[in-house]
């Protein structure tokens, strides 16, 4: 039985889009250059393409990401619930993981919005098939505002390394 005893749920995982330059200025602080503002509308556009519609939103609290999230949210309808996390920050796979155990038993989908290199190590740690195109890509490469489609059919406590099938890895390039 899936997440949602419904069949497959999706999970998406989104890097945020591309940002300024750590510097001075504190890290999690730091929002988009135009460059990144253009990344995450190619983004969203491709997600509205494809009728990307998850029916939460886990996204860190840092400047980017929700920055990210406010280009990509107008395009997601019906609109989904968002979170904020603090602990989504620079988040490793473990913890992500760990955070994706805890949803709701009847969420039927999920985006998490967040960081590398966490959300590039947990696209590795999940996927039930550790070779072949897409998983090429992402070990060479999860770059800036790209987003991963996992189908998960498996309930959200139960989801373990291997335990998803990696479906899309969409670029904004």
């Amino acid at each position: 039985m899936a997440a949602g005893g419904k069949g497959m749920t999706a999970l998406f995982l989104l890097r945020h889009a591309k940002a300024e330059a750590g510097g001075t200025k504190e890290d999690r602080t730091r929002g988009l250059i135009e460059a990144g503002r253009r990344g995450a509308a190619a983004i969203s556009a491709a997600m509205a393409e494809r009728a990307i519609n998850p029916s939460l939103v886990l996204c860190s609290d840092s400047a980017r990401t929700r920055e990210t999230l406010a280009i990509v949210l107008p395009t997601l309808k019906p609109a989904p619930e968002v979170i904020y996390e603090d602990e989504l920050y620079l988040a490793d796979a473990k913890k992500l993981l760990k955070r994706l155990r805890r949803l709701p038993q009847d969420t039927e989908s999920v985006m998490v919005v967040g960081h590398n290199p966490g959300l590039q190590e947990l696209i590795v740690l999940l996927a039930d098939q550790p070779t072949g195109p897409l998983m090429a890509r992402v070990v060479q490469e999860f770059p800036t505002a790209a987003l991963a489609r996992f189908e998960v059919n498996l309930p959200w406590p139960a989801l373990a390394p291997g335990g998803a099938h990696l479906t899309a890895l969409i670029a904004p390039k």
